[in-house]
């Protein structure tokens, strides 16, 4: 129950522990001196003493959730550890993995952004901790469970229509946390340049998680992009770009832990002369797309067990410029294709936002009395409408 005589919560004073939490992680929290917390945490359940760790851990996953769909949740539970996969993270992986939600340097998010996304979590914790068990009702049973493994930001969807009928996932997350996909179909420019590993964008992210590294970190491989290189030499094009369309296939460096065979870099970004912007068009997204498929078609007999799953990333929908209602248009041809040759089809995309839209174009070819997952019809987008 809420205090009966404290003072309440300062949140200023909340947000000096937050920050001790973000730069120590949870997994660190029985080491941390959190009073502010454990009081917090104490006020939405009496846990055991021995158990107060896991209390603490829940209020702060109350209070993310308490802040709503978006960037300001995604990048908290980023900040914080408390997405998927990122428990034992370090302070330095994690800082980054926000920035790259609001598609800003690293040093940038930390003088910026991060300031307000924890004093928002603070805020939270203090409006937790006032209204206590009844921030989040739970029953007895939830309230002594254990901390449930947190799933992955999925939305499943279905395609019918023209003899088709299969799952497509919908990943809402950065794409180095993508687990046991074949092969990764990312954005990259027409000279095959992968962007540097510090930046912001899915071919940057894809290249530092590929990177194969020593026992102090230090990177020893740059497999996607000195495979990049090896195909231009083996194909002689040591100078100039590809067409628009091309698509290249690499090793997939360290992501083979992840369960990632290959990457394939779509070249659909032209690079606008004496300037830091590129022009992408729907029908080369197209292209590229359908080359993906046809090159895993290739690729898959020479793998054991044989490449079967593909995902995509909304080619073109960053820096390239293109809406996301138009990137997704210019792949479903091959996402139905790819379903008709009984592949399994992943989507991943950063930001809610960009899976809201994707979701809201769709309902209009909602199924009727499908259920869950939606079910949406693919006959007339592989006609080539939208």
């Amino acid at each position: 129950m809420p205090w009966p005589t404290e003072e309440p919560l300062d949140p200023a004073s909340m947000l000096a522990e937050i920050k001790v939490v973000r730069r120590e992680g949870v997994t660190r929290l029985r080491h941390l001196d959190v009073p502010l917390l454990r009081r917090a945490a104490a006020c939405v359940a009496d846990p055991p003493p021995a158990s107060w760790p896991m209390a603490v851990e829940r209020t702060l996953r109350t209070a993310v959730e308490l802040l709503g769909e978006g960037d300001l949740r995604q990048a908290a539970e980023f900040s914080l550890g408390l997405a998927p996969a990122l428990r034992s993270r370090a302070a330095a992986d994690r800082r980054r993995l926000a920035a790259e939600v609001y598609g800003v340097s690293t040093e940038r998010f930390r003088k910026f952004q991060e300031g307000m996304v924890l004093n928002q979590v603070a805020e939270q914790v203090c409006w937790v901790a006032a209204n206590g068990a009844a921030a989040r009702p739970r029953t007895l049973a939830e309230r002594a469970a254990p901390l449930p493994a947190p799933d992955l930001q999925h939305q499943r969807a279905e395609l019918r229509g023209a003899g088709r009928h299969a799952r497509v996932v919908l990943h809402i997350h950065p794409v180095e946390l993508l687990r046991g996909v074949d092969v990764v179909v990312a954005p990259t420019n027409t000279h095959l340049s992968l962007p540097g590993p510090y930046k912001a964008s899915v071919g940057a992210a894809l290249r530092r998680a590929a990177a194969v590294r020593d026992a102090s970190g230090t990177v020893v491989e740059d497999p996607l992009q000195e495979g990049l290189t090896a195909w231009r030499r083996e194909h002689r094009l040591a100078h100039g770009a590809v067409a628009p369309g091309t698509v290249v296939s690499t090793p997939s460096g360290a992501l083979a832990g992840q369960g990632v065979r290959r990457v394939y870099h779509a070249a659909v970004a032209i690079p606008r002369t004496g300037s830091n912007d590129y022009d992408v068009l729907p029908r080369d997204v197209a292209a590229a797309a359908s080359g993906a498929l046809s090159l895993m078609a290739r690729e898959a007999p020479l793998f054991d067990p044989p490449l079967r799953s593909i995902c995509f990333a909304l080619l073109g929908a960053g820096r390239g410029g293109l809406p996301v209602q138009e990137s997704v248009s210019a792949l479903w041809p091959t996402l139905a294709a790819a379903v008709a040759a009984g592949r399994e089809v992943h989507l991943v995309m950063r930001r809610p936002a960009s899976a809201g839209t994707l979701l809201r174009v769709l309902d209009g070819r909602r199924v009727e009395g499908a259920g869950e997952p939606a079910a949406y019809r693919c006959d007339e987008v592989v006609e080539g409408t939208w």
